[in-house]
């Protein structure tokens, strides 16, 4: 099935989108994230107040290394469902703090997780080998294998530290990202497998109001990720169905796929936004992976361009006409919504141009878009940016070649953009372009409260 004519075999040009009316106003930027950290950082002080008020006094090295575990031992029992919550795919965290945002957290969260499950283990064996007057080998096999719900734990413990060696970053490197995927669910697992130990023997998880509430956070977290993992997800599915109508070479290693479906305007997509797709076909089901909207979602057609990155993307090329789509999303806040000034850049480093070939049509005023690439093959949607620009009498500019050969990125910015320190700014590209970028934008006299990021990898 081919894409309608009047997409010009480039995409939606012809017919300009219809610019979606402004959403109510949101509260700013940097308010959002500091509320959302506060309402973290809240349940972790009540959490250490509960310890307090059961702890009457602590005395003696054994006394203070037990009391440290039971207290690390709360504060990750309190972080791991946080951490799940973050990626529930909750469509008001998912809005107004974005994806890219979350996803940043949750690998952080991570880490200290994994920290305070280690000093947990450390300081309770120890506490206790000192109580006991033994060995800290010997405890540990009596705690394991004697302690209610241990081996269970154990395990948890034992995933959770395997989970964190392969998130490591120069790990992940290695990995593909549908390997990463499936060994990243078993923190579910892990999660499951520690909530008896915590009530079995969480001295500070009595009968009463705290242990109600422990049950109320993880049967929430757990009824939160169903609803909006699984079963949005699969009711979506049933209503939009979904199917790959063309997939068209875009450049070297690139190609935009064409879907199309049901009722797709009831999916309140917006340009900036991307979906997990799960293409029904072998070797693609059972992995969602992240693609951006290439264009503005209209004439009942959604279109995302994908790099060559590894097997799923590269398999990508090859779909059929016809194949089925499972889609979770719209997702991320990358959209005109965080717009608060009327002078816009918008700067896209290699296939991060995406969401903002979407954005460069449907954004209100006249935005400046600077496509950054080593290679002039590596540009995308040239012609097509060019007819916008046109169009819209907005700029276009295209900023190729080596770091050498282009220079300071900031004074190169500059030179395209003379008031760039005015600019709000939307940024996205691989991570450590897009690092290098922000930086260059910093010296450049940008706030960092109007660099809008977002990682095309997350």
């Amino acid at each position: 099935m081919a894409a309608p004519a009047h997409t010009d075999q480039r995409g939606p040009l012809a017919a300009p989108a219809r610019r979606r009316a402004p959403g109510p106003r949101r509260l700013p930027d940097e308010l959002l994230p500091a509320a959302a950290l506060a309402a973290i950082a809240s349940g972790a002080l009540g959490l250490l107040a509960l310890w307090w008020r059961d702890t009457p006094w602590v005395a003696g090295t054994a006394q203070w290394l037990t009391e440290s575990g039971r207290i690390t031992g709360l504060l990750a029992g309190y972080a791991a469902p946080v951490l799940l919550l973050l990626m529930a795919r909750i469509p008001l965290l998912e809005r107004e703090l974005g994806a890219d945002l979350l996803a940043r957290w949750h690998a952080m969260g991570g880490r200290y997780l994994v920290g305070l499950v280690s000093l947990h283990v450390v300081t309770i064996v120890y506490g206790y080998a000192l109580t006991d007057r033994q060995g800290p080998i010997g405890e540990g096999v009596e705690i394991v294998f004697h302690f209610p719900d241990m081996l269970k734990a154990t395990l948890a413990t034992l995933i959770m530290f395997g989970t964190g060696a392969v998130s490591a970053r120069a790990a992940r490197r290695r990995l593909r990202h549908e390997t990463w995927y499936y060994l990243h669910l078993a923190t579910y697992l892990a999660v499951a497998l520690g909530f008896g130990h915590q009530l079995a023997t969480g001295a500070n998880l009595g009968e009463g109001p705290a242990r109600a509430a422990w049950y109320a956070l993880y049967l929430g977290t757990a009824a939160l990720i169903g609803w909006y993992r699984l079963a949005v997800p699969y009711l979506r599915d049933r209503r939009h169905r979904l199917r790959v109508a063309e997939v068209r070479p875009e450049g070297p290693g690139v190609v935009s796929v064409f879907l199309t479906g049901e009722r797709l305007a009831e999916l309140g997509a917006e340009s900036g936004q991307f979906f997990r797709l799960q293409f029904q076909t072998p070797g693609l089901r059972w992995a969602a992976n992240p693609y951006s909207l290439s264009a503005p979602p209209q004439h009942g057609f959604l279109r995302f361009t994908v790099k060559n990155l590894g097997d799923h993307s590269a398999a990508v090329a090859g779909l059929r006409p016809g194949t089925r789509v499972r889609a979770e999303g719209p997702y991320g806040a990358f959209t005109a919504r965080r717009r608060r000034g009327h002078r816009v850049l918008l700067l896209g480093v290699g296939v991060g141009i995406t969401p903002l070939r979407a954005l460069f049509e449907t954004l209100p005023g006249e935005p400046v878009l600077v496509q950054r690439a080593r290679r002039p093959e590596d540009l995308l949607f040239r012609a097509e940016l060019a007819a916008v620009a046109q169009t819209r009498g907005a700029r276009y500019h295209e900023l190729v070649g080596s770091r050498q050969q282009v220079g300071d990125l900031g004074a190169a910015l500059r030179r395209l953009v003379p008031d760039l320190a005015r600019h709000e700014v939307y940024l996205c590209g691989p991570d450590g372009l897009t690092e290098e970028a922000v930086r260059a934008l910093r010296a450049a006299g940008v706030r960092r409260s109007r660099i809008h990021h977002e990682s095309f990898v997350l």
